[in-house]
């Protein structure tokens, strides 16, 4: 933990003169010039009022969520936070600058920790969970990692549906143990546009292989062709990860129920705001006889000598709680105060309520893609069974159409052009429960009159 303190004049002084010379600059002079103090354009400074009222300012800019019509998802979802949420998590008991780092001090955290990892095994249908990791990106990479050391081998295979910054943070992952990433083509472009779908990766799959990692619903909107999968690889020794979605678990199949091996997850948008993409939670979970190769903490239920039940920190393989060499991952803290969000989310909706959520989102997300097919020149290119994200082509460059919407005060899709420049005249957009049919219309209208 760090912090900046400011130190005045004469503590300078003081410090300068005890070093031994007069000024700062001195304290440089062994500095090349042209590296020294390099000229700044910097505005005259301003009072703390008047740079609180200019930062105001500046904010007021920007397009808020609660007041422009939004269509981007990309792996970040927009999804009511209940106000039970934040009443919860601001309690003392919970809120505080150590909350992420040291579970195990409060019989408190350590239930929820508890009850946060039996709802992921209920959602992800799995036999433990552990406390969470930071995010699902790093999910990805401790996920290749521990089905290389359960395998003991160094081939990673990965569909290139897979959210480009999870593949991103998995190269980065591999480079240090040299773990060897291949990504398979998992869809094409038809000849009319559309996007079809590769199911048929059994050239690639061979008793080299650790892992296949498969995102379901992917990063393109639609339901990866999971059967199979899981039996090819148990053929050939090797484990299925899948990166699951918590509120399409309401609707679609538990990874576990189609042999998934490891499974992680996004958990921050059940029950966290879009605040820019951080901090998250990464659900993690696997197979029981997986569990001594899981990174980070399990928090378990147990009885005291008394016979009153408690929770204690079960299983900890970072390199602080045993032997270094025995340590499972760097991963050394878990995001609590997120994943207590989340698990209060849960617990305030229940499966009926996420039912809900899902059923939502789907519902809105066909009428947007329904009304958009009708625009000339635009057009679903989905062929494959999809939820509530969906690649749209555009008469004109993705890129343009969204700056055509940001000036009407819209927030597009995602440009897939930044994800392949054969789709760059595509757009990812995405619905929830929080999308308002008006706002639907709204965007259909704009892109009428392009």
């Amino acid at each position: 933990m760090s912090g900046f303190i400011s130190t005045t004049p004469a503590e300078r002084e003081a410090m300068l003169a005890r070093i031994g010379v007069a000024t700062l600059d001195d304290l440089f002079r062994d500095l090349p010039a042209k590296h020294y103090r390099p000229k700044l354009d910097l505005p005259a400074g301003l009072s703390e009022m008047e740079t609180w009222q200019y930062l105001r300012g500046l904010s007021e800019t920007n397009l808020d969520l609660d007041r422009a019509p939004s269509f981007l998802g990309a792996g970040a979802y927009r999804h009511y936070a209940p106000a039970a949420i934040g009443h919860l998590i601001s309690r003392s008991e919970f809120l505080t600058s150590y909350t992420p780092y040291q579970p195990e001090v409060s019989q408190g955290t350590l239930q929820a920790v508890y009850e946060w990892q039996s709802m992921v095994c209920a959602l992800t249908g799995m036999d433990v969970a552990n406390a969470s990791v930071y995010d699902a990106g790093t999910g990805v990479g401790e996920a290749a990692r521990m089905a290389c050391a359960l395998t003991r081998r160094r081939r990673v295979l990965v569909l290139d549906t897979v959210n480009p910054g999870y593949r991103d943070v998995l190269a980065t992952y591999a480079s240090g143990p040299d773990i060897d990433v291949e990504t398979l083509s998992a869809w094409h472009r038809n000849t009319d546009g559309t996007l079809g779908r590769v199911t048929d990766f059994s050239t690639s799959i061979d008793a080299s292989v650790a892992c296949l990692i498969v995102q379901q619903p992917n990063f393109l909107g639609w339901l990866e062709q999971v059967e199979g999968l899981s039996a090819a690889l148990t053929a050939v020794g090797a484990i299925l990860v899948v990166i699951a979605d918590p509120v399409s678990l309401a609707v679609v199949r538990a990874p576990g129920e189609y042999g998934a091996g490891i499974v992680v997850a996004e958990g921050k948008w059940t029950g966290g705001p879009t605040d820019f993409g951080g901090p998250l939670v990464g659900m993690f979970a696997c197979r029981r006889d997986y569990v001594r190769q899981m990174p980070g903490r399990i928090v378990g239920s147990t009885v005291d000598a008394e016979g009153r039940k408690g929770y204690v920190l079960t299983l900890a393989t970072r390199e602080q709680h045993i032997r270094r060499e025995k340590a499972t991952s760097n991963i050394c803290t878990a995001e609590a105060l997120i994943a207590l969000a989340t698990t209060v989310y849960l617990s305030h909706l229940g499966p009926q309520g996420l039912h809900e959520v899902a059923e939502q989102s789907i519902a809105k997300a066909k009428y947007l893609a329904n009304e958009i097919a009708r625009v000339p020149g635009f057009a679903v290119m989905a062929t494959s069974p999809w939820l509530y994200e969906v690649p749209i082509r555009c008469p004109r460059p993705a890129a343009e159409i969204n700056q055509i919407l940001l000036a009407e005060g819209i927030i597009g899709g995602f440009d897939l052009g930044q994800y392949s420049p054969d789709l760059a005249d595509a757009l990812l957009v995405c619905c929830t429960e929080m999308t308002p049919r008006a706002d639907i219309d709204r965007l259909v209208r704009v892109l009428s009159a392009i």
